[in-house]
């Protein structure tokens, strides 16, 4: 598959960041959404097979991951298939793209999805995040591929200003996220978006067993005194440090490291 078709959306831009975003550690995190439709030449099942098949295995060749790989259950713009990478910095996001690009595994297995005269899918979106400094890195929820695939949600929350951006970082870090492992918000990762829509934001993810789960393990942070402590600290408040949150529901697919 040719550079420009696959990696072109985020190689350019991620020369715009600053020397920081460029350390060792944290790490930067790639979300690469494959928007779909529902077609009766099976796009997403193409699409699904060859990013189950060939392309998780060969970021792993490339020397990138964990790698998640998910498809949206619930939320906008449906369907779509999110690729989850993580990358030690951004020298090795490009790296591994060149790498990825002239992996014969790859091309070959590329190859029928370039000569369908079906699209393969409609458009790519790529974001790229930077770990927090508290939560550098994707933490792999225990258990294995033989494992059932949990619930994940992906939450975006959008700021006014780097500067509101920063306190809603640094209460993540200083609180919030062992609040969430207290009650059952299972965190995967957190980063803040360095090329991408609608920034300054952050996004995350937190995992659950199921459904029903989700909604118990919420209710029971949104409900417990550590956080009714802290949305109330000066400073922190929702009208000070976040202007807009969104969110969707993903279910991880075949191949996926993150289930």
């Amino acid at each position: 598959m040719q550079r420009r078709s696959f990696v072109a959306g985020a190689a350019g831009a991620s020369f715009m960041t600053s020397a920081q975003a460029q350390s060792k550690s944290p790490s930067i995190l790639e979300l690469r959404y494959f928007r779909l439709r529902n077609t009766m030449d099976n796009q997403k099942g193409r699409v699904s097979d060859f990013l189950s098949n060939a392309v998780v295995a060969a970021l792993q060749r490339a020397g990138s991951g964990p790698v998640g790989l998910f498809s949206s259950s619930i939320g906008p713009d449906t369907p779509y298939i999110l690729l989850m990478v993580q990358h030690p910095n951004i020298a090795a996001f490009e790296t591994c793209w060149d790498k990825m690009n002239a992996d014969e595994a790859i091309l070959a297995a590329a190859r029928p999805l370039n000569l369908n005269p079906a699209l393969p899918f409609e458009r790519m979106d790529v974001q790229l995040l930077r770990g927090f400094k508290g939560f550098p890195a994707v933490e792999l929820p225990p258990g294995d591929a033989k494992r059932p695939g949990r619930i994940f949600e992906l939450r975006t929350y959008e700021s006014n200003t780097p500067a509101s951006l920063a306190k809603k970082i640094g209460m993540f870090e200083n609180g919030e996220i062992e609040i969430f492992r207290k009650y059952g918000l299972l965190p995967v990762f957190f980063g803040e978006t360095l090329v991408g829509p609608k920034m300054p934001n952050l996004t995350y993810m937190v995992a659950f067993d199921n459904l029903a789960a989700r909604e118990a393990n919420w209710k029971a942070f949104a409900t417990s005194p550590e956080w009714g402590k802290l949305r109330v600290t000066p400073g922190l408040s929702d009208g000070e440090t976040v202007s807009n949150i969104s969110n969707v529901l993903l279910t991880p697919m075949p191949g996926s490291q993150i289930r």
